[in-house]
Formats: C-alpha cells, structure tokens, sequence
C-alpha cells in the first residue's frame, strides 16, 4: 500500500483538528431550558424548593396558582422560602441572565457566515463582474478556544444566579423570623400597656381618695406613657418587617399576610459542625465562580498569545469575468502585518486581568473561612445566649413574680408593687424575645456563610465580545 492510497496517521489527526471546529459549530444549538436547569437542581438539593423561570404567560399564570396555594394557610418559614423563588421577579431577571449566556455560548460556538462580494465595473463597452465569497479562517483556528471561554464564563454565571438564588432564601428567611417577633413582640407590648391602664387608673382614684401621694400617681402616668410610645414603636417594626418581607416575596398587600403568631420553639441543641472551613472552601458558590473565572482569564490570555501576531485571516473564492474574456477564477488569502502592533499589549492586558482573577480568588477563599468561622461561633452563641434566657432568667422572673403575688395577698406588699414586678418581667420578656429571634438569625447566617456570598466576582467583565478572535484576544 502506496502513499498516495493511505495517508499517513499524522495526515488524518490534521484533517481531523482541521475539521473539529467544523463539528462544534454544526452541534451548537439552544438549550431548551435556556440554562436554568444548574439553578432549579440547586434549589431542590438545598433549599427543597421548586425554582421556575417565567418566559411564557402560561408560566405566570402556574406561578401565580402557585403563590396564592402558598399564601393562604398561615405562612411558614419553608413556604416563605417558596414563594420567593416562584415570585421574586428580582430573581426572576436575574434567572434570564442564563438565557444570555446560554446564547453568548452558542453564538461563540459557531463560525462567522461566508462573505459574499459582487462588483460590477464598465469601462466602454467592455463590462467587468467580480464575484467573491470570503471566509474567516481566523475564527476556524481559535473557535475551539473561544467555545472554551465562554463556557466557562457560562458556568460562572450560573454559579453566580445559584449563589443569589440562595442569598434571596436566606433573607427570606430572616425577614420572615423578624416579622414573626415583630408580630410577637407587638402582642406582648399590648399586654403591657393594658396592664399599665389598669395600674395608672387604681394610681388615680387612690390619689383622689387622698391614699397615695402625687409623686407615685406621676409614675404610674410615666409608665403608661412609656408603654404607649413602647406600642407606637412595636407597630412601626411590625409594618417595616412586614413590608420587607413583602417585598422579598413579591408581593403587593403586606398586611393580608397570615403569620402565625409565635417564633418557632428553640433547639434543644445547637448542631455541632465539624470541620466547617474545609465545607466552605469546597462547597462556596462565590469561591468556584472566582475559581472558574480565574480558568477563563487564563483560556483568554492563552488565545491573546496564539493572535498576538495574526490576528485577521481570511480566505476569499474569486470568479471574475469580462466582456470577450474568458472567465476569472482564484483563491485570495489576507491577513495583518505586524508591523506597528505586535500583540504585546494584548498580551499584557491578559495577563494583567489574569493576575488580578487569581489574587480576587485567594482574598475570596481568605474571607470565606474568616466569615464561616465567625457565622458558625455567632450561631452557637446565640443558641447559648436564647437557651439562658429561656432555661434560667425566664424561670426566674416567672417565680419572683409568684412569690411576690404571695406577699401580696399576704398582705406584705401593696398593688404598686405588684406592679412593678410587672415592669421588670417587661423587659425581661422582650429581651428573651429578641434572643429567640437572634439565634434563627444566625441560623440563616451560617447556612448562607456555608455556600458564599453574591456580588464577589465579576464574571464576564471581559466576556462580553468573546464572539470574535480579536475581541477573545483583547
């Protein structure tokens, strides 16, 4: 066997990577999902939620049927969590952001269409049409690459989308706990200021009845006033933590809410995390989308160092005739002299972009061990600091009251007494109500400090020309 009747091996791995880029571009095509399905996974492995992008009128209508089912009975924290996925249109705009990309991907995976030139040129009466079709085998060469990069930068972004999705649970979450001690607190502060009627309006007849002083009756006036502005401020909190959550659920009457009326009971235990900081750095969304955009700056200054010197090639299919002449036919082939830029500064511009990725990805991969070593310690300490409350200043306040009630009708001590107990078990009640609360807080915050923070990389600050060799190269 002859080689003119086999090609050698090394002949046929070159047609082969000729004709590669060739096999990309014929396979590029739309996602059906446009993208999102990375996210939706992401919302059911780790919230246990369903996450849907809304392209369609059928789709808000189902999102709409959806979020009404979940409002209606009293709303729960998970609920919560549910309706902000499907009804956050925040999200919402940020879930087309795949969209964008999926179609950037696409766009990067296909070859520029041939160029077609006609001329036409008369001189006398001798007629000239030129005729060309010119292709960009400069995009050939480097479309691999350029598929490269922009997955890449894909896949950033929807670890970008994942990480919001997750940080808009989470301030679900706290808004929702919030309202619910705004809601509690409110109740309570009521109470007080019942209580408080009742004692300034015995404080007033027994001062008409000459039996207490005006000094003490001005108390009791004093208290009741503080436990009015007390009220005035418990229901400026109610309207803000419920308009906040309001707004994170996307929806439009904050009032209609149905909460329900107590913070949830606190754990027996705080959960005890092992190794929390490795967790971090291998489950932070921000981190592997700093990560991934480091991978894409290096892919671009590879492809900045393969154009640096050539960085238009073109070929071009001529068919030329003329009056009495026989037809014209050829190849042209063009391309840039580097004469005056020779891709240096490409280059350096890739490598300083580069650099910069990699030093944003070791300061990211520094704060988030600094911040889930701070979330997890705050947790645990709010659990410890809720649980003395409940377990030990709670108990005491409850039994100094009995054994003043006791005295009282032992007749040791007098009604006002009494009623300052009350004021005492005041404070005492919303402190522990704000250290229930607190510890749920923190309890969004280690889950949310566990898989990142938005808004720490910017990802595709250079991809957005990265459908043509020389802005790949830039």
């Amino acid at each position: 066997m002859n080689d003119a009747a086999a090609p050698p091996a090394g002949r046929w791995r070159t047609l082969l990577l000729a004709l590669a880029p060739l096999a990309l571009s014929a396979c590029a095509s739309l996602a059906p999902d446009a993208g999102v399905a990375p996210v939706e996974e992401a919302a059911r492995q780790q919230l246990k939620a369903e996450l849907q992008a809304a392209r369609t009128p059928q789709d808000h209508d189902r999102i709409a049927a959806r979020v009404a089912e979940l409002l209606r009975p009293p709303l729960s924290a998970d609920a919560a969590v549910q309706v902000a996925l499907l009804n956050n249109r925040g999200l919402q705009a940020s879930l087309q952001s795949l969209g964008i990309a999926e179609a950037e991907l696409v766009q990067a995976s296909r070859l520029p269409n041939p160029r077609f030139t006609l001329g036409r040129l008369q001189r006398g009466d001798e007629r000239e049409i030129e005729r060309s079709v010119g292709f960009d085998l400069g995009s050939l060469v480097t479309l691999p690459m350029r598929r490269s990069v922009q997955l890449q930068r894909q896949q950033g972004v929807q670890r970008s989308v994942t990480l919001e999705m997750l940080r808009l649970a989470a301030d679900t979450r706290k808004a929702y706990y919030t309202a619910l001690a705004a809601e509690q607190t409110l109740a309570y502060r009521r109470d007080a200021q019942s209580a408080a009627e009742a004692g300034a309006e015995l404080a007033r007849r027994m001062q008409k009845a000459g039996n207490w002083s005006a000094l003490d009756q001005a108390r009791e006036e004093g208290f009741l006033a503080e436990t009015r502005l007390g009220v005035l401020r418990a229901e400026l909190q109610r309207t803000s933590t419920r308009e906040r959550l309001a707004r994170l659920l996307g929806v439009d009457d904050a009032q209609a809410l149905v909460l329900p009326e107590r913070l949830p009971e606190l754990p027996a235990q705080a959960e005890a995390r092992v190794g929390v900081e490795q967790q971090a750095l291998q489950t932070r969304l921000d981190l592997q989308a700093a990560r991934a955009q480091l991978e894409a700056s290096a892919s671009s200054l590879g492809l900045s160092k393969v154009t640096r010197l050539v960085d238009g090639f073109e070929l071009a299919l001529k068919l030329n005739s003329a009056t009495a002449a026989p037809r014209q036919t050829g190849a042209e082939i063009s391309f840039e002299i580097p004469l005056f830029d020779w891709g240096d500064a490409r280059v350096a511009h890739a490598e300083a972009r580069y650099l910069q990725d990699a030093h944003r990805a070791a300061q990211i991969a520094v704060e988030a061990r600094s911040e889930v070593r701070e979330a997890y310690q705050t947790y645990r300490a709010a659990h410890e600091v809720a649980r003395h409350y409940r377990d030990e200043l709670l108990p005491l306040a409850r039994r100094v009251s009995q054994e003043q009630l006791l005295r009282y009708n032992g007749m040791f001590i007098g009604v006002f007494e009494l009623l300052a107990d009350a004021r005492t078990q005041i404070g005492v009640v919303n402190a522990s109500l704000e250290a229930l609360r607190d510890f749920w807080l923190a309890q969004a915050d280690l889950d949310m400090a566990l898989v990142g923070r938005p808004g720490t990389t910017t990802l595709g600050a250079a991809a957005a020309d990265a459908d043509s060799p020389r802005a790949a190269a830039h």
